[in-house]
């Protein structure tokens, strides 16, 4: 709720649909927490040395939806390109993660928790991108 009510005053400025602004942000926020606990749940797990990749996925993941919603949620002046480009860096991210996550899921609770919220933020992700009808140059 409070991230639609922080860009209300700026919906004049976009070339996307509000609603799937306001779904990517809290898809990216919500990702990002997800996997910091991922990795912090892999380092205290006995077999860590089998979970350094799905560490540093988390890790990479966590940042990239960080700054994701970042760019996201600055809407005055915005230039479309490079947030485009930061949404596609974003799906890939949840892409890898999440599927590094998916092979641990089967042991460990917390890495499918993380892999759904890989896929919920990939998926809003691509839904925002498909509503900028062209970026401006």
């Amino acid at each position: 709720m409070v991230v639609r009510e922080m860009l209300q005053p700026h919906r004049h400025h976009f070339q996307a649909d509000l609603e799937a602004v306001v779904r990517c942000i809290e898809a990216c926020y919500e990702c990002a927490q997800a996997c910091t606990s991922c990795a912090d749940a892999c380092l205290g797990e006995p077999n860590v040395e089998n979970l350094r990749r799905c560490i540093t996925l988390n890790l990479n993941c966590a940042a990239i939806c960080e700054a994701t919603g970042q760019i996201l949620s600055r809407q005055t002046e915005t230039d479309w390109n490079l947030l485009l480009s930061q949404v596609s860096a974003c799906v890939i991210a949840c892409q890898l993660c999440g599927d590094e996550c998916q092979k641990h899921a089967h042991h460990h609770q917390h890495c499918q928790v993380c892999a759904d919220a890989c896929r919920r933020c990939e998926e809003a992700c691509q839904r925002l991108t498909a509503t900028v009808p062209t970026v401006a140059h």
